[in-house]
This record gives structure tokens, C-alpha cells and sequence, in this order.
């Protein structure tokens, strides 16, 4: 993980939203949510597949399926920034 990445978009932004089709417990969002509570905390909102066994089918249906279309990161930005004004 590109931490001087991650911490200067950050910075910028004052909080995250990851996306990743994988598990949240071990994935990259939790990774950058430790890095962050250490380095410069802020609101981090994580969109994962969420203790779900994978299955087949057409990729677009399946991020449907385990939240990681459009509509469900918009949400997650959308919480994020409006945790940051708290």
C-alpha cells in the first residue's frame, strides 16, 4: 500500500471511501482505516463484500448483489463527508 499516497489524498479530502471486491475484515479498507486512526484520523466508510461466500455470474450483477455499484459508493462519499463536518 502506497501509504504517502493514500495520507496526501487524504489530506486534501479529509475523509475516504474504499471499494473492493473482497472481504472488509483483512481487506485494503481496513488496512487504510488502521493506517489513518494512526496517522491522521477521519471518517473512512468501507463498501466490501461483507462476510459473503462468492458466487458466479455477470460482474455487473454481482456488484449489485454485494453493494459495490454506483449507487452504493455515492452513499458511502455521501456519509463520509457528512461525517467529517461533525
Amino acid at each position: 500500500m502506497d501509504v504517502f499516497a493514500v495520507l496526501k489524498s487524504v489530506k486534501k479530502t479529509k475523509c475516504v471511501v474504499t471499494a473492493e471486491e473482497h472481504q472488509m475484515n483483512g481487506g485494503l479498507g481496513e488496512s487504510i482505516a488502521s493506517f489513518l486512526s494512526r496517522k491522521f484520523p477521519v471518517p473512512v466508510e468501507m463498501i466490501a463484500v461483507n462476510d459473503r461466500f462468492g458466487e458466479s455470474g455477470k460482474p455487473e450483477e454481482l456488484m449489485i448483489k454485494y453493494g459495490l455499484d454506483t449507487s452504493n459508493i455515492v452513499d458511502a462519499a455521501l456519509k463520509s463527508v457528512a461525517r467529517k463536518n461533525c
